[in-house]
C-alpha cells in the first residue's frame, strides 16, 4: 500500500499506535521517499484480552513501504516504547535502530531472548544531527521517570516536527537537567507541528520531584521495623536507585525478584546507573540468615499483574517468599487506567495475610509521575510555540483536554487535531489536514504466535471462562442411518455432571431424539447440519434452564 494520500511537498505524519490508548507508541513521519519510525512498543493487554501476553501495532504499512523506511529511533527504554522491536524486526527490515544511554542496554538485553534476528543498533548522542536525503533527526534531553530519555526534532522541508516523547519537567531530578535552552530556540527558530505527551492531561498539579521522592522513601525506610517489601516499575532505574540507596542506609540486604526487575538492575549496574556497595544484593535462599529488619525485598508486580512476583507473593503461590506479619509492602508506582482492580486485589490478599501495605497518598508519597500536568504540558506549548499541534499517547479523553491546552495556550482553533491511529496528518509551510487513513489496528501476541489471534478467538475464550464448555458426543451408524446408544454429554467448566445427572440425561436424550428426527427427513447424511441444529437446540435448552451460555462443542462420529 502506497500513501497516495500525500501531495508531492506535503509531509505525512501518522501514529500506528499511541493515540486513544496508554502504549504501544510508534510514530511515523513521510516525506516523498523516507518514513522516520519514532518508537516501537507493546501495550499490555487488558482482563478481556484472555491469554494475550502483549498488544503491538499492525505493521502492514511498514511491510508494504520498508523500502522508504530510513531508521527506527528510540525516545527512551520503556517498554511501551522499545517493547515491540523484536516482533517489528521479524516483519519488516529496518536498516538501522538509533538509541541512547540506558535504552542501547535494554535493547540490547531485550535481543538476547530473540536469537537470530538481525539487528543494527547504534548510539545517538543529544547534540547529534542525522541527515537523510530529505529528512534530519536531532534531539533534547528531557526528564523522566528513566534516565536517558529524548525528545526527538525532525527537520523536513516544510518545518520542524518536534516528538516531546514522554517528559515532565522537573527542577531537582536525580539525573542530568532537561535541555530547556534547547528547547526554547526550538520554539525561536518555529515549530511547524508538535507533538506531545498527554497521559497526564487531566491532572492539574505539576508533577513532584524525584529528589522529594527519595527523601520520602527514605523516610518510610527508617520507620519500617519488619522486611520491606517494595514493588515499582522494573524499567523506573531512578526509584530502584532510590529504594537501593534507603537500604542502604537502614543496613538492610536486597533480594531481587522478578525476570524484568533483575535484568534492569544487571543492565543498570554495567552501565552505572545502579550504584550498590558489593554484598547488598543477596540471594533469595540468604534471606533466611537475616532479620526481618536487615531485608528489603525488590520486586515486580506494582499493577497487580497476576504473573509478577508480588501477585505470587499476596496469592501464596511464590516459591521462596512468604507473607509474614509485620511485613511492609509499598507500592512505588500509580495505577495505570485500567489496572485498579487488578491492583485492589492484591492489596486485599496482602492484608488478608496481615501485611501492612502503603500505597500512594498525601503523607507517604513513594511515587511520582514520570509525566506532565497540565501546567507542565502548558509549559512545554509555551517553548515550542507550534503552530499546528497532534496531541499523542493518550486515551482519547486526555488527548482532547491536552488539545483544549493546546488552543489556551496559543494554538489557533483548527489547527489542532485529535487523531486515531492510522489517521494521516499532512502538512506544509501554510497548512495541513487530514489526507486519509492506513492500516493501524492492533495485533495480539499468545506466546510466540503473532497476528492470528482475532476477535473471534477471544470471544471464545470469554465465553470459556465464564460459561465453561458444553459437548455432546453422537454416534451414527451411517448403513442403519440413526444414532447408536445414547450421545454422551461432557462438561468442563459448565456444571459438575455428577450433580446434574438429571439436566445431563435430559440434553442426551434431547439431542438423541432430536438427531433421529433429522435423519429420518434427510435422504444423505449431512454431518455440518446436524452439528449446527445440535448447537442451536442446546443453546436454547441450557440458556432457559440455566439462564448460562456455554460453548456447545457437537462430535458426530460415524460408524
Amino acid at each position: 500500500m502506497q500513501n497516495n494520500f500525500l501531495k508531492k511537498h506535503e509531509v505525512g505524519v501518522f501514529a500506528l499506535g499511541g493515540l486513544g490508548e496508554v502504549g504501544k507508541n510508534m510514530y511515523c513521519v513521510e516525506y516523498q521517499n523516507e518514513i522516520i519510525v519514532i518508537d516501537a512498543g507493546v501495550m499490555f493487554p487488558d482482563d478481556h484480552l484472555l491469554g494475550i501476553d502483549y498488544v503491538i501495532p499492525d505493521y502492514t504499512y511498514l511491510q508494504e513501504n520498508e523500502h522508504k523506511i530510513k531508521a527506527l529511533f528510540i525516545t527512551h527504554g520503556h517498554e511501551d516504547h522499545i517493547g515491540g522491536i523484536p516482533w517489528l524486526l521479524r516483519h519488516v527490515k529496518i536498516p538501522k535502530i538509533y538509541a541512547n544511554g540506558l535504552a542501547v542496554g535494554l535493547i540490547k538485553n531485550k535481543m538476547q531472548e530473540h536469537q537470530g534476528i538481525h539487528y543494527n543498533l547504534l548510539e545517538f548522542f543529544e547534540n547529534d544531527k542525522i541527515r537523510f536525503d530529505h529528512l534530519q533527526v536531532s534531539f533534547f534531553r528531557t526528564n523522566h521517570s528513566i534516565p536517558d530519555s529524548f525528545g526527538i526534532v525532525v527537520k523536513t522541508p516544510q518545518g520542524n516536527i518536534v516528538h516531546t516523547s514522554d517528559f515532565k519537567f522537573d527542577f531537582t531530578p536525580t539525573g542530568p537537567d532537561a535541555d530547556y535552552l534547547k528547547m526554547a530556540k526550538l520554539g525561536r527558530d518555529g515549530v511547524q507541528l508538535l507533538l506531545s505527551d498527554s497521559t497526564n492531561a487531566e491532572i492539574d498539579a505539576f508533577t513532584k520531584s524525584e529528589t522529594q521522592v527519595s527523601e520520602n522513601i527514605r523516610d518510610i525506610f527508617s520507620r519500617i521495623e519488619g522486611r520491606a517489601v517494595v514493588a515499582t516499575f522494573a524499567s523506573n532505574v531512578h526509584r530502584v536507585q532510590q529504594i537501593i540507596e534507603a537500604s542502604i542506609a537502614t543496613n538492610r540486604k536486597i533480594a531481587v525478584f522478578g525476570r524484568s526487575m533483575e535484568r534492569t538492575i544487571e543492565v543498570g549496574e554495567e552501565m552505572g546507573y545502579i550504584k550498590a556497595p558489593h554484598g547488598t544484593f543477596v540471594s533469595g535462599r540468604a534471606l533466611k540468615h537475616f532479620n526481618p529488619e536487615e531485608i528489603t525485598i525488590l520486586c515486580t508486580g506494582s499493577q497487580g499483574e497476576p504473573f509478577a512476583a508480588l501477585s505470587r507473593i499476596a496469592n501464596g503461590t511464590h516459591r521462596q517468599i512468604k507473607i509474614q506479619p509485620g511485613d511492609t509492602v509499598i507500592f512505588s508506582s500509580s495505577p495505570i487506567p485500567g489496572n485498579q482492580p487488578s491492583i485492589n486485589k492484591t492489596i486485599n490478599q496482602l492484608f488478608q495475610r496481615e501485611a501492612n501495605v502503603i500505597t500512594h497518598s498525601p503523607l507517604t508519597d513513594t511515587h511520582t509521575s514520570g509525566h506532565a500536568g497540565v501546567e507542565e504540558l502548558k509549559l512545554m506549548l509555551k517553548l515550542m510555540k507550534p503552530k499546528f499541534f497532534m496531541p499523542v499517547h493518550g486515551e482519547h479523553r486526555m488527548l482532547k483536554i491536552h488539545a483544549e491546552t493546546g488552543i489556551a495556550t496559543g494554538v489557533k482553533r483548527g489547527n489542532e487535531f485529535v487523531l486515531d491511529n492510522g489517521d494521516v496528518l499532512a502538512f506544509t509551510g501554510k497548512s495541513a489536514r487530514v489526507a486519509g487513513k492506513v492500516p493501524a489496528s492492533s495485533v495480539y501476541i499468545d506466546g510466540k504466535r503473532i497476528g492470528d489471534i482475532g476477535n473471534v478467538v477471544l470471544k471464545d475464550r470469554k465465553i470459556l471462562s465464564e460459561d465453561g464448555l458444553l459437548s455432546a458426543i453422537v454416534t451414527i451408524d451411517k448403513e442403519a442411518n440413526q444414532v447408536l446408544g445414547k450421545p454422551v454429554i461432557v462438561s468442563r467448566g459448565f456444571v459438575y455432571m455428577k450433580d446434574h445427572t438429571a439436566l445431563t440425561n435430559e440434553i442426551s436424550a434431547m439431542v438423541n431424539e432430536h438427531v433421529d428426527n433429522i435423519l429420518r427427513t434427510q435422504a444423505a447424511l449431512n454431518v455440518s447440519y446436524i452439528k449446527k441444529e445440535v448447537v442451536r437446540i442446546l443453546n436454547e435448552k441450557i440458556y432457559k434452564k440455566t439462564e448460562r451460555s456455554p460453548m456447545i462443542l457437537p462430535v458426530i462420529v460415524t460408524v
